[in-house]
């Protein structure tokens, strides 16, 4: 009785893997207009209801890996004392090298959708807010604020949209080179800051 659950979740997880595969495929090899959900459905050998089902918003299917968790569980997990914009750059650029490591080529091609098409690149500012509203709870908890304090809000949105823009940036150079160095330079930015150039007598 107690494996009945198990058996449950890993049929779910074969299904919403099948559908990420084949939408993934139709997008690399025929654009993502065609990545239609009767197209998905047919690709995956399910129906389109299921298609909707684990993916209400079709831009999910190639934004949402379920990591916000894992993610809330690493931050909090970081050493204590550590600098909260350190415990960040760990925990996120970790989750990026993983996604590079297991599927470079998904992950490319997430990043191409993200400049070339206008709905999926607003779907990932939206879910990118929903994740840096839940690991707003854990730096909150970390730095012993609110988690709608101004300062928490301001700090988590302001390094996961940095980051953001420096994934759209890696891709508008066409994904050239490795990510993980231009989001390290990223988090040096925010922890710096910007200078003027010398003037000139």
């Amino acid at each position: 009785m107690n494996d009945r659950p198990g058996l449950r979740e890993r049929k779910k997880a074969k299904t919403r893997a099948a559908i990420r595969k084949a939408t993934y495929r139709l997008a690399a090899e025929e654009g993502w207009d065609a990545a239609t959900t009767d197209r998905i459905a047919a690709e995956a050998d399910v129906s389109p209801s299921t298609v909707v089902r684990y993916f209400p918003v079709r831009e999910d299917i190639v934004l949402t890996d379920e990591n916000d968790e894992l993610l809330e569980a690493r931050l909090r997990a970081r050493p204590a004392g550590e600098e909260p914009l350190e415990s960040l750059r760990a925990v996120v650029l970790e989750a990026v090298g993983t996604a590079l490591g297991e599927e470079p080529a998904e992950t490319r091609l997430r990043a191409r959708l993200m400049v070339e098409i206008p709905s999926v690149r607003a779907r990932f500012t939206e879910t990118t807010a929903v994740t840096g509203r839940r690991l707003a709870h854990a730096v909150a908890d970390r730095t012993g604020r609110d988690p709608d304090d101004l300062e928490v809000r301001i700090f988590t949105a302001a390094v996961l949209g940095a980051l953001r823009e420096a994934t759209l940036y890696w891709a508008e150079q066409g994904t050239a080179g490795d990510l993980l160095p231009l989001l390290h330079r990223t988090v040096d930015t925010l922890r710096t800051g910007l200078t003027a150039p010398p003037a000139h007598p």
